[in-house]
């Protein structure tokens, strides 16, 4: 390996030899040498060793059935603690220029002074930063919570061993502590057993901003507000909050029956509750901390003239978050007897008390006591409130129009799902506007109409701050949106939710523009929505339907009209991405990404979706989530302050045709090959992937459908699971192939050189190749699929390496990710190990099909050799 990475080279070697002591320790040494004849091999074979690439295969196949389990949980183990060793790397002190870039802010800072932009112009860019981070625990999050905690852990170990000052018993102490890790995360079930509630998701999401975010949020706006200071000579306002969380978790319905009305309103019982405590340990840090006696005339009346003034108005915050998370504690119990006391309604009554503390300090001199924890927690209040997260709704869009039709059915009213789109705005503008209730009191809907309009109810008995935003999945016409407004406002909604749209497919997509056109020339909701309105761009959906290309196309068009009808209408818009960790489903690089948006995207801020295991790659440590933070805050100033160009007419021209030729082609193959569905069926686990307990939510919106009914996530995963990725790239290359056949090679080109836009499609599909492995594919196809399907996958295979070809000609490069060598030499680090999971996966999936009755061994095996090439290839879902 390179010895540019030697520091990390090292750590993962560690992990490797101490995971060894445990499984010779559990297991014996002749498992540990079988392990490590396997990794020798697998090295030796992806160093280009055909001979031992067939002697790797032959071990793998003649492995007795009672060895499969522990060999796969082996190179699992090892792929998660590589993913550690390098999530470290990019925090440690020895992290390589290559691989940690200079600060984010210094070169934003540096970028801004060269393009002379002016000191007003970046503060009030500063001013206006609105990063909003929306936490899903969608089905591709494979750890565990008590792995997690591990993971963090093992860390600590690693960031202790780094310093060269410890003594010889100190690195010795820590050696044992990580071995003692390593073999805790070995005994302990790698995967669950049982899928998960949305309760226990929720409470998953609760652990990433306890153990990483609560510590992160302050770092980061101390970073930020040292870094203004030295190139601005400005301070960040004591109140700002550039960052703000959301959640998905037990708000999301969208085809997941798990998710109730009950599960919401407990769910956000217990974000209130984990906020509370939070706070009371910070308070009482507090308490310990704030001994002075002196202060100003505010603090003394404050604290009723008491000697120790700061303590004294601290404890009674200590009491008044006590009885907080007591009543909180008996309603989430259903107790009978929920204690009548005050408790924490808004975030003035831990602000107001805390700032004037603040003041009086800095006033008497005591700035550097002040500016510690104290300045920490009044950061934390304007971040977190006092719900912790915000909580968004999901539903699709037909539950609300069946809703009302069933209403306007008992009515005697009609049909409302058979009237036009014109009547039905008009019906909905005209109850909107009405005083009169529409719900009559004696009706008895339909259990699912009920289970909506109960939903409505507990949005309408929170208070506004407790809620994000009311997402309407599959959203196609103006209706869908003011149906929600309508069912809100029925139950009793007092104040103006966001209601916001989700263009998923490509038909959406194209037609966002006509639908929010007509919303803005409805008067009646020009002045309900106060002047903002947020829209969905949905990423997986609309590959999943058209095909990367013509999906990030439709998105990028779609953004840009959006942009032009709000900024004509006068109305602020927010963009709401939803994002998947993969590239198959809108996952890039975030700075990358963020920069190749249309101008002007991203001025109302930045909503983005942080899904499944990306939260804790990027999220999951106090260190990493800090560099995140960085990453988008630097990212969304620079798209605000050095908008990228508007495409050419020339490079529209040419996009519109990738679009309809990859589309065309990526059609051709997932809808209109006869052989396709079973070849997916066969080559991939795609069957096998529902009996892996990871999400609460079924892996099919219709569990008798085929392709078109499966999820996008399950579609990706399954596609990562045999290395071919094929949503991730297929259609792509064939369309620039296309337009390079038409004389455009020169175009395109000044496309990749000059349109941030373009030049990051490539960069995802080089990634996306880097990760493909053609020889695993086919290895996958000989051991599972009939040779009637062989064709098929020769054919897919062919075009695949055509289409590296093209995109490599194309940007004048002779290897894939030349521009990115450290995601190259991570991408080549996992190599060994994610290769003989995959061989073994292909042959439990060879030896379970052939079974009769079924063999916990072999399945869990099976699910264990999901979970860890999972964890190798950094983004399954």
């Amino acid at each position: 390996m390179n010895e540019k990475y030697s520091a990390l080279k090292s750590n993962v070697s560690m992990l490797g030899h101490l995971l060894g002591n445990t499984i010779k320790d559990a297991h014996g040494s002749e498992l540990l040498e079988k392990v490590e004849t396997i990794r020798k091999l697998s090295k030796s074979a992806c160093a280009g060793n055909s001979d031992d690439r067939e002697k790797l295969i032959t071990e793998l196949q003649n492995l007795p059935d009672d060895q499969l389990l522990p060999v796969t949980h082996a190179f699992s183990q090892f792929l998660n603690l590589t993913n550690i060793a390098e999530q470290y790397h990019t925090i440690s002190r020895h992290c390589e220029e290559l691989v940690c870039n200079p600060d984010e802010m210094d070169s934003l800072f540096a970028k801004l002074k060269d393009e002379k932009i002016g000191e007003l112009d970046s503060l009030q860019a500063v001013r206006d930063l609105n990063i909003e981070l929306v936490l899903t625990a969608h089905p591709t999050e494979i750890a565990r919570r008590t792995m997690i905690h591990k993971l963090v852990q093992i860390n600590k170990c690693l960031s202790k061993l780094e310093l060269s000052e410890l003594s010889h018993s100190e690195r010795q102490k820590a050696e044992r502590r990580l071995e003692q890790l390593i073999a805790q995360a070995w005994h302990s079930d790698v995967i669950r057993k049982q899928r998960p509630s949305p309760l226990d998701e929720a409470k998953w999401g609760f652990a990433v901003v306890e153990n990483s975010l609560w510590q992160a949020v302050p770092e980061f706006l101390r970073q930020f507000d040292e870094k203004l200071h030295q190139h601005l000579g400005e301070s960040l306002p004591l109140d700002a909050a550039p960052v703000k969380f959301s959640s998905w978790m037990g708000g999301d319905r969208d085809g997941n029956p798990f998710v109730t009305a009950t599960i919401t309103r407990e769910v956000l019982l217990l974000s209130r509750w984990k906020a509370a405590d939070l706070y009371l340990n910070d308070i009482q840090e507090l308490v310990s901390e704030l001994s002075m006696v002196e202060c100003n005339s505010e603090v003394r009346e404050l604290a009723n003239g008491a000697h120790e003034p700061y303590r004294e108005i601290i404890k009674g915050l200590r009491t008044l978050l006590t009885q907080t998370r007591d009543v909180l504690d008996a309603q989430i119990k259903g107790s009978d007897s929920v204690p009548k006391v005050a408790i924490l309604e808004d975030i003035d009554q831990l602000w107001q008390p805390l700032h004037a503390c603040y003041r009086s300090l800095h006033e008497c001199g005591m700035a550097i006591i002040a500016d510690g924890l104290l300045l920490d927690t009044l950061r934390r209040i304007q971040c977190f409130g006092v719900h912790l997260v915000r909580l968004d709704i999901r539903q699709e869009s037909t539950r609300h129009s069946n809703a009302i039709s069933e209403l306007t059915r008992y009515l005697g009213l009609g049909d409302y799902d058979q009237w036009s789109e014109q009547d039905k705005v008009a019906f909905l503008v005209r109850e909107l506007a009405s005083n009169r209730p529409l719900l009559p009191r004696n009706w008895q809907p339909s259990e699912a109409v009920q289970e909506v309009l109960d939903t409505c109810r507990v949005v309408a008995e929170q208070p506004r701050q407790a809620l994000g935003a009311y997402v309407i999945s599959m959203a196609r016409t103006a209706s869908d949106v003011l149906a929600v407004h309508l069912l809100l406002k029925e139950s009793g909604c007092t104040f103006r939710l966001d209601v916001c749209p989700l263009f998923e497919t490509l038909d959406d997509l194209n037609n966002a523009e006509a639908v929010i056109t007509q919303l803005m020339n409805i008067d009646w909701y020009r002045g309900f929505i106060q002047n903002h309105q947020m829209v969905m761009i949905g990423y997986s959906d609309s590959a999943k339907d058209a095909g990367v290309t013509a999906a990030g196309w439709a998105q990028y068009r779609a953004m840009e009209a959006l942009v032009n009808v709000c900024d004509e209408a006068g109305v602020e818009l927010t963009l709401f991405h939803g994002r998947g960790g993969s590239i198959g489903r809108g996952g890039a690089p975030a700075h990358a990404a963020l920069l190749s948006q249309p101008p002007r995207s991203l001025k109302g801020g930045l909503r983005v979706t942080e899904q499944g295991e990306m939260i804790r790659f990027k999220l999951g440590l106090p260190d990493v989530a800090v560099n995140s933070l960085n990453l988008y805050a630097s990212a969304i100033l620079e798209a605000n302050l050095l908008p990228p160009p508007a495409p050419k007419q020339q490079w529209r021209d040419v996009m519109d045709v990738l679009s309809d030729v990859s589309c065309e082609a990526y059609r051709s193959v997932v809808r209109g090959h006869d052989s396709f569905v079973p070849y997916f069926r066969a080559a991939t686990p795609e069957m096998e992937l529902g009996k892996l307990p990871l999400g609460s939510r079924p892996s099919k919106r219709n569990p008798q459908g085929g392709v078109e009914s499966l999820r996008a996530i399950p579609w990706i995963f399954a596609w990562s699971q045999n290395r071919l990725l094929l949503p991730a790239w297929l259609g792509a290359g064939k369309a620039i192939q296309h337009v390079i056949d038409q004389g455009h090679s020169e175009l395109l080109e000044e496309m990749c050189r000059e349109w941030p836009f373009f030049s990051t499609r490539l960069g995802m599909l080089e990634m996306v190749y880097s990760k493909t492995n053609i020889q695993i594919a086919e290895y996958y196809d000989q051991r599972l699929t009939d040779k009637s399907l062989w064709p098929l996958g020769q054919e897919l295979r062919d075009q695949l390496q055509h289409d590296i070809k093209v995109v490599l000609n194309v940007e004048n490069s002779d290897h894939l990710m030349e521009q990115d060598p450290w995601g190259a030499e991570s991408i080549r680090l996992r190599n060994v190990y994610v290769e003989p999971l995959n061989m073994l996966q292909a042959e439990l999936l060879h030896r379970t099909r052939q079974l009769e009755s079924e063999s916990p061994i072999l399945e869990e095996a099976l699910m264990v050799t999901i979970a860890g090439i999972a964890a190798g290839m950094r983004n399954t879902g």
